[in-house]
C-alpha cells in the first residue's frame, strides 16, 4: 500500500470507530465528536475505560496492536456493564463489531472508576500472558532478536549452534511492513508450519534513528533479497515474500554503497585495494594438499574430516563436477589423456565412479587433496603428517551461477568484477550494457516497471539513459568462502533489507543439529562479544560471580528487613 492508499485506510477505520462508539463517549460524558478526531478519539477512550493513555502508542505499532485491539475492545464493553464470558468471546469473535450492537440496541449506563484488576484468576492469567508478549514483541521489533547461526557460511568467526544476540537499535530498528502476523515468529507458525502472516497489507518501509551505520568488515543479519522458500533450509520456487519475513542470513558487510567491488583470487578488494579484515576474521578457502605418500588418516585427522573437500585430479584449467566427470571418462580412457586436454584442471568431490579410482591408483594424483582450512592454518600445517606443500585453490573458469549470471560478466566466486554498489541519490548512466548489473534493483527492489526494445531502455513507460537510485546497497559475504551462498551468487542487499548487528553470543553448541544426546556446550564461547580486537573472551564466569553476589546481597538485605 502505498501512503495515499493508508491514509485512505486510516480515514476508513476512524469513521468505523466512529460510527460505533460515539454513543458510548456520550453515555461517559464525553462530547460526540470527540470520537470522530483521530488519535485523540483513543486518549479519551483510554479515559473511558481507565486505562493509561500510553496504550495509545501501543495501537498504533503494528503487531503489537493486534494484541491491544482485542483487550481494548473487552475493556470497552465492560466499562457499560457487559461483564459475561458471553460478551468476551462475542467482541473478539466479530472483530468489535459486537460494540456496534451494545450501542445502538443496548440500554446500557457508563459504569465509572472500573476497577482495573481482573475478577477472576483465569483473568488474570490472561492478562498477565498478553502484556508479557506485548513486551516480549516490543524488545524483539524494536531492541534485541534473539538469532542461531544455522550454516557454517561465517565459520570460525560465527559458529553452527551459536545462540546470538542481534541488536536493532545500533542500526536503527526496521518497523515492520507486514501488518497482520502472529508476534514472536518469523515466517512460519510453530508445529502448525504453515505461514505466520498476511501479505496484505504492508506498510511502507520505515528505520528509526540509529547510532552507526553499517560498515566494512561489520557482521549483519539482513533479510535474504532472494529468498524463494517457505521455510529456511526447504529449498522450493515461486514464493513472494514481504521483506520482513524473507529468510533472516548473517555475513559479513564487504562493501558499502558508493564502493567499487572486484574480487581477485578469492580477496576482496575496494576501489582497487585488498580489504584489510578486522583481526577477528578467519576466511577459509579451499587449499590443495599435497602429501608424500598418498593421503592417509594422520592427514585428514590433522586437517579435520570435515574440511575435506574432495580428491583431486590436476589438469589445466577447470573444476569438473561429478556429473562433467563422467561425460569426459566417457572419452577419455587414461589419466594422460586427462592431462593433455588443455580445458580441465580440477576435479573436486567424493571419488565414486570406477574409472576415476582407477586412474587415481595408477598416478601420483591420489596425493593430492582438497581442504577447507584459512591461510594461517595452511602455513603452519606444511610439514606435517608427510603434508609437503599447501597452495590456496582459486576457481577461474567462469561460473554461470555467478552474480549477475550475464555473459556480459563472466566471473568465478574467486574472481569477480569490478562492480560499483549503487548508492542513495547517485544518478548512473543505463544502457543494454550495465542493465544486467542493475535490473533487479530497478524493477524488484524499487518497483519499476521495465522494457527493452533494441537498445532502447524505458522506464515505467519513459524512454531513459539514466538512473537514479532510491537507497544504498550492500555486498555480504561468508568468511568461510568457499562454502558460502553470498552477494556473488544473488548480488546487492538493498538497505531496507538489513536486520541489525549481531552483538553477543549468549550460549554455543557444538552439534545443534545432530540431535540432543550429541550437544556439546563450547563453554569457551558462552557470554562472548561478536565484534570488539583480538581473541574473543568468555565473561561467563564473571557473571556467575555477579549472580552470587547479588544472591548474598538479596539473603541479608531480606534478613535485616525482618530484623
Amino acid at each position: 500500500m502505498n501512503g495515499t492508499q493508508w491514509i485512505l485506510f486510516i480515514l476508513i477505520v476512524q469513521v468505523i470507530h466512529f460510527l460505533g462508539t460515539w454513543k458510548l463517549y456520550v453515555k461517559a460524558g464525553r462530547k460526540a465528536w470527540e470520537a470522530a478526531v483521530p488519535v485523540y478519539n483513543t486518549i479519551v477512550l483510554m479515559q473511558i475505560i481507565n486505562r493509561p493513555k500510553w496504550w495509545t502508542i501501543l495501537l498504533f505499532i503494528p503487531i503489537i496492536n493486534l494484541l491491544m485491539f482485542p483487550v481494548v475492545w473487552v475493556e470497552t464493553i465492560r466499562s457499560f456493564g457487559k461483564n459475561s464470558l458471553l460478551d468476551t468471546w462475542l467482541v473478539i469473535i466479530t472483530l468489535g463489531f459486537y460494540i456496534y450492537y451494545v450501542s445502538y440496541t443496548q440500554d446500557v449506563k457508563y459504569v465509572e472508576n472500573r476497577s482495573r484488576h481482573p475478577k477472576t484468576a483465569l483473568g488474570e492469567w490472561v492478562s498477565s500472558i498478553v502484556f508479557a508478549i506485548v513486551a516480549a514483541t516490543l524488545v524483539h521489533t524494536y531492541f534485541i532478536q534473539p538469532y542461531v547461526i544455522p550454516t557454517g557460511s561465517l565459520e570460525k568467526t560465527l559458529m553452527i549452534g551459536d545462540f546470538l544476540f542481534v541488536s536493532k537499535f545500533h542500526y536503527g530498528a526496521r518497523t515492520p511492513m507486514t501488518t497482520v502476523a502472529a508476534p514472536m515468529v518469523h515466517d512460519t507458525l510453530p508445529i502448525l508450519k504453515t505461514k505466520s502472516y498476511l501479505s496484505k497489507p504492508q506498510l511502507p518501509y520505515f528505520r528509526l534513528p540509529g547510532f552507526q551505520k553499517v560498515k566494512r568488515n561489520d557482521i549483519v543479519v539482513f533479510s535474504w533479497p532472494a529468498d524463494t522458500v517457505r521455510q529456511f533450509f526447504k529449498k522450493e520456487k515461486g514464493v513472494k515474500k514481504p521483506i520482513d519475513k524473507k529468510s533472516n542470513y548473517v555475513k559479513r558487510c564487504v562493501g558499502i554503497p558508493g564502493d567499487s567491488l572486484s574480487i581477485v583470487n578469492g580477496d576482496v578488494h575496494i576501489n582497487g585495494e585488498k580489504l584489510v579484515l578486522s583481526d577477528r576474521a578467519k576466511p577459509m578457502f579451499l587449499h590443495v594438499v599435497t602429501t608424500k605418500g598418498q593421503i592417509g588418516s594422520a592427514a585428514i585427522t590433522l586437517l579435520g574430516r570435515n574440511n575435506f573437500g574432495g580428491n583431486v585430479i590436476k589438469i589445466p584449467n577447470e573444476v569438473l563436477t561429478q556429473d562433467k566427470v563422467a561425460e569426459v571418462i566417457d572419452q577419455k580412457t587414461t589419466l594422460e589423456e586427462f592431462e593433455k586436454d588443455s580445458l580441465y584442471t580440477y576435479y573436486t568431490g567424493y571419488i565414486s565412479d570406477g574409472k576415476v579410482v582407477s586412474f587415481l591408483k595408477a598416478s601420483a594424483v591420489n596425493t593430492k587433496a582438497l581442504f577447507n582450512m584459512t591461510e594461517e592454518e595452511a602455513k603452519n600445517d606444511i610439514g606435517k603428517a608427510d603434508i609437503v606443500n599447501i597452495e590456496k585453490f582459486s576457481f577461474t573458469k567462469p561460473e554461470t551461477s555467478i552474480f549477475p549470471q550475464s555473459g556480459q560478466y563472466p566471473g568465478t566466486q574467486d574472481n569477480f568484477g569490478p562492480i560499483y554498489l549503487p548508492e542513495a541519490g547517485k544518478t548512473i548512466p543505463l544502457n543494454v550494457k550495465v542493465l544486467p548489473l542493475y535490473k533487479k534493483i530497478i524493477q524488484e527492489y524499487e518497483g519499476n516497471t521495465l522494457s527493452v526494445s533494441g537498445n532502447q531502455i524505458s522506464i515505467n513507460g519513459q524512454v531513459t539513459d539514466s538512473y537514479t537510485f532510491k537507497q544504498g546497497y550492500y555486498w555480504m559475504m561468508g568468511d568461510n568462502r568457499h562454502r558460502s551462498e553470498d552477494s556473488r551468487f544473488w548480488g546487492y542487499v538493498p538497505e531496507n533489507h538489513i536486520v541489525g548487528k549481531p552483538v553477543f553470543i549468549w550460549m554455543s553448541i557444538d552439534g545443534i543439529n545432530d540431535g540432543l544426546s550429541n550437544w556439546k556446550v563450547r563453554w569457551d564461547r558462552v557470554f562472548t562479544t561478536v565484534g570488539g580486537d583480538g581473541e574473543p573472551r568468555s565473561y561467563f564466569k564473571y557473571f556467575l560471580i555477579a549472580l552470587a553476589g547479588w544472591f548474598v546481597f538479596d539473603y541479608f538485605r531480606k534478613k535485616k528487613k525482618k530484623k
